[in-house]
């Protein structure tokens, strides 16, 4: 089969065009490579990746002519490419989150409705429930987003079922809660408390630690994303990836601390703009259409985002 991955160089984007490739498939790569963080870890991402003649990286945005050039006689197009990041897309940097979450999403679905291609699942996110009154949510829950990254996450979601209820665009939506595990971008919480605390700093928690989040396992997330494309599901339909596994931030302060064999060094700080008190996600529609449950706890998937970490420092070390 043929498939673009859009974010290709990213955390979730470079598992899924592994996955893709070892199966077999040939894999068109779209990344626009923007420093908001290291790109040179980017490109390491994709390493494996490139090792394989069936894969081939496009440095472009999403919405770029030479990439919405490549969308005829796609199976599936992964759309999970985008500006992330809940406290920068306040004030000023909110025209970023527009350009690259909103318009570049419209783009690829306009471009798509004049192309033939077999699905779009375009990458959602939890961040659009934003502070609700019962847990878990499922997906009749009306969204009410906490941040502007959500009201943009939201938008683009709203466009999927827009181009799907008017012209049939085959559209998927997931919302992904609190994906982690190897690759993690290192402005997300995990990979900053588990990188500082290697290098005995002082790591930083937003309010008390007693936040409750629906944490899932990378690994989990490529394979509910790769089912939103190969199973029969209604244009327009939106599903939850969620781990199933609600768990407070102390929690994962101590598993981090077990696994690098002491105590972690840690400072509170009041709680940032659009930083919801919790998230949990109710996965039986993903059950029910994708056949689809996730399989890695936290217990397992952390120690493991653990020892890549370390591994990678010992290189970069070396």
């Amino acid at each position: 089969m043929k498939y673009l991955v859009t974010g290709a160089a990213g955390f979730i984007g470079s598992h899924l065009v592994d996955h893709l490739v070892r199966q077999g498939h040939d894999v068109l790569g779209v990344d626009r490579m923007t420093d908001y963080y290291d790109v040179a870890q980017k490109r390491s991402n994709l390493a494996a990746a490139m090792a394989y003649g069936n894969f081939e990286f496009l440095e472009a945005d999403a919405s770029a002519p030479e990439a919405l050039a490549r969308l005829d006689g796609t199976d599936v197009v992964y759309h999970l490419a985008g500006q992330p990041g809940v406290t920068s897309s306040w004030a000023h940097d909110f025209h970023r989150y527009l350009e690259h979450n909103v318009a570049a999403t419209q783009a690829l679905l306009e471009a798509a409705r004049h192309a033939s291609v077999g699905r779009i699942v375009y990458a959602s996110s939890s961040s659009v429930y934003g502070n609700q009154a019962v847990y878990p949510c499922d997906e009749s829950v009306r969204p009410q987003p906490y941040s502007p990254y959500g009201v943009t996450k939201l938008a683009a979601e709203h466009l999927c079922g827009l181009y799907a209820a008017n012209y049939g665009t085959p559209t998927v939506s997931l919302r992904y809660f609190s994906v982690y595990g190897p690759r993690q971008r290192p402005d997300m919480a995990f990979s900053r408390f588990i990188r500082t605390g290697l290098a005995g700093g002082q790591l930083t928690v937003t309010g008390d630690g007693t936040q409750v989040r629906d944490f899932t396992f990378v690994e989990d997330v490529v394979a509910a994303t790769v089912a939103a494309g190969t199973r029969g599901v209604a244009p327009g339909t939106v599903l939850n990836v969620a781990g199933g596994q609600t768990v407070t931030i102390n929690a994962v302060l101590a598993i981090i601390e077990r696994e690098l064999g002491h105590p972690l060094k840690v400072a509170h700080v009041p709680d940032l703009a659009g930083d919801v008190a919790r998230t949990g996600g109710a996965g039986w529609l993903a059950e029910d259409m994708l056949g689809w449950v996730p399989a890695v706890r936290i217990e397992e998937g952390l120690p493991r985002q653990v020892r890549w970490e370390v591994g990678r420092q010992s290189m970069v070390a070396a």
